[in-house]
């Protein structure tokens, strides 16, 4: 089997394109997704045995990658980890800011450091692989990048320090498009909502049911997929989004525009069977988050 995907073959051959987070969940499917369109993809992150996996995968599917083993949190790190990519690939086209990730807490119960370690995954690590990219190869050649955030619309109940560290990477994704746009960068940014994602196997068992029951407050009726998150992703990465920067692409089945007094009827099962609701999912690797199994 072959990753399904809506673009066209060769869409990014002779491309070299760094998927942080790239081991799990969107990050491995965006991974998939720019291989199997021709793409050398460098895959970023800190466990190396999730990183070597995926990149028997892409190689078992007849794709390119590489992987790297960094604390992107570390400004050393991520430096030298970017002189090794460009020295070993001549340039780094694109960049799919993806390493993230928060636990689930109110305010007053987060400490500094749970603090700190959330915002400096989800804000502070992107800002650096970002800044690294650009000096070290996109200042003279030109690139394309996409921030991962989150669905921050409306405020992130239980998850504040994430909140926080997604809306600064909003601003951080206007700022550099703002500042990098000179040199031929494009910086823009995707929000997921509720995605079917490996990523809900970090939370514990007893939010399962809650989390189950979030697919009610989407218009659409259900949980989105990683290939449809990675879709957007690519369609940023491409050329036929050279005029785009700047902006922040939600993928959310309109979940922030769900408003109490409005009745909300969400798609039932004979309307899932229209093919404007129902899911894309592309991904022959996909892995069912252990919550729905």
């Amino acid at each position: 089997m072959a990753y399904s995907s809506v673009f066209a073959k060769g869409l990014f051959a002779g491309k070299v394109m760094v998927v942080t987070g790239g081991g799990s969940g969107i990050g491995r499917c965006t991974a998939h997704e720019l291989s199997a369109l021709g793409a050398q993809v460098v895959l970023v992150g800190r466990k190396v045995e999730k990183l070597q996996a995926v990149q028997r995968e892409i190689e078992e599917d007849g794709g390119k990658a590489d992987f790297h083993s960094c604390d992107i949190r570390n400004e050393e790190s991520v430096k030298h980890m970017v002189v090794a990519i460009v020295a070993q690939h001549g340039k780094i086209d694109g960049l799919v800011n993806n390493a993230g990730g928060q636990y689930v807490t109110p305010l007053e119960a987060i400490s500094l450091k749970g603090w700190e370690a959330v915002v400096n995954t989800n804000l502070t690590g992107g800002f650096l692989m970002a800044r690294e990219c650009y000096l070290q190869s996109m200042r003279a050649h030109g690139g394309a990048i996409v921030n991962i955030v989150a669905d921050i619309w409306g405020s992130m109940p239980g998850m504040g320090h994430s909140g926080a560290a997604r809306a600064g990477m909003v601003s951080l994704t206007e700022t550099a498009a703002v500042e990098w746009a000179h040199s031929g960068v494009r910086v823009n940014a995707v929000a997921p909502g509720y995605i079917a994602s490996s990523g809900m196997d970090h939370y514990p068992p007893e939010v399962g049911a809650t989390l189950i029951a979030k697919r009610k407050l989407v218009p659409l009726g259900r949980f989105g997929t990683e290939a449809e998150t990675a879709a957007g992703i690519v369609f940023l990465l491409s050329p036929g989004a050279s005029f785009i920067s700047g902006t922040t692409m939600r993928i959310d089945g309109a979940r922030p525009q769900s408003r109490l007094g409005w009745p909300m009827t969400t798609a039932d099962e004979a309307s899932q069977q229209r093919e404007a609701v129902k899911a894309f999912d592309g991904f022959h690797r996909a892995v069912v988050p252990k919550v729905f199994q």
